[in-house]
């Protein structure tokens, strides 16, 4: 049995958490962040159990700016 560690993007939908894993794909949701993660930590176990991934890295997160012109 092998680990990896994987990112997780979390934002709030209304009353729920959604969580995506951007390396795999996979997203989940809950109603705390931590439901979401555990949510999205078994969702993602599942896929890569049938859909095996190469080595995957870790995605750069960065931020940037955008100006509306009114």
């Amino acid at each position: 049995m092998t680990s990896n560690i994987f990112s997780a993007v979390i934002y709030q939908e209304q009353d729920l958490y959604v969580a995506e894993c951007p390396e795999v794909g996979t997203v989940s949701q809950g109603t705390t962040v931590e439901e979401a993660i555990a949510n999205l930590r078994e969702a993602t176990s599942l896929y890569l159990e049938e859909f095996p991934q190469p080595k995957i890295g870790h995605p750069l997160l960065t931020t940037f700016e955008v100006t509306l012109h009114a």
